[in-house]
Formats: structure tokens, sequence, C-alpha cells
């Protein structure tokens, strides 16, 4: 970087841990597209993988939605799956693959990528990061360096994530 470019200022960044086969997780998506709505790109909000061990699915959706943000449909495939979380247990691993389909997606380089395994170390390193820092459940969100537990309720946390996210601009972030 050239020391003549301009400083520009750091975004503040929400991590959201998330399984995708959660029905919390899935409640939390209209308060996250609230923050994207009220903050567009003046916050990064970021998926962290955190399959829990009772979700069969969620591992392997995990990986898949690693796939569909390398075909460029991260966001969209995460959303479409979680719109359908009451649907793993019918059609499992089935559901991952019709989801890509019907965003477009190559679906056999979704089969293939839960095949050979190519997004394991992503999933995880956040699984192990978010247990390091003390995640337990879904949806638990990391902003500021502050760690908001969505799991038991997420009752008043959009309004608490506005707060930091409002300070952290405040003070350039």
């Amino acid at each position: 970087m050239s020391d003549s470019a301009p400083a520009t200022p750091a975004r503040p960044v929400l991590d959201v841990w998330c399984d995708l086969q959660c029905p919390d997780c899935r409640t939390a998506l209209d308060d996250l597209r609230a923050l994207r709505e009220r903050y567009g790109d003046r916050l990064d909000v970021t998926l962290r993988h955190f399959p829990l061990d009772k979700n069969k699915h969620a591992y392997a959706a995990a990986q898949a939605a690693e796939e569909a943000a390398d075909q460029g449909q991260g966001w969209p495939y995460v959303e479409a799956l979680l719109a359908r979380v009451s649907e793993y247990g019918s059609s499992g691993e089935q559901l991952l693959l019709d989801v890509a389909r019907e965003l477009g997606l190559d679906a056999d380089e979704f089969d293939t990528a839960l095949i050979d395994g190519r997004h394991t170390l992503i999933v995880d390193a956040d699984q192990a990061e978010g247990k390091a820092i003390g995640v337990t459940g879904t949806p638990t969100y990391v902003i500021g360096g502050e760690r908001l537990d969505g799991g038991q309720s997420q009752d008043g946390l959009r309004e608490r994530i506005e707060t930091i996210v409002d300070r952290l601009l405040a003070e350039g972030a």
C-alpha cells in the first residue's frame, strides 16, 4: 500500500455465529436485514459458522454456505436455507442442493464440495474460534469486543448492537 493513499476509516464488523439448521438463527435474519438496511456499507456483517452437535445437517450446511460464497451467492444462500430450516428433517442434505439449484448455483459443484470437504477447514476454524471466545449457542454476535448471546433470547439485541455500532462509528471504528 502506498503511503500517499488516503486513509479509509475501518468499518465496524459484526460477527454472527450461526448454525444454519437453527430456528433461532432464522428468526435473527430480520434483525440482520434491519441492521444492513440501517448501516449499509458502514457495517460489515460476517457469517461465522458454529454448527451445533444436536443439528445433524448443520456442519454440511456450513460447508455448503462456503461453497455458495465461492460461487458469489453467500448471503442469499444462507437466507434461503434458513428460511427452510423446518425442512431439514424430511430432506436432509438434499435440501442443501435444492436451495443451490433454486438460486441458479452449480449444484453439482456443491455435491462435490460436500464430498471432498474443501470447506472443512473454514468451518472448523470458525467453530474453534467460537469455542475459544465462549460461544455456546446460536445466534451469538460479537461486535466491538462484546459478545451478545441470542440463543436464549433475542429481545433487545438489535438495539444493543445498534448502540455499539453507533458508538464505533462515532469513534471512527
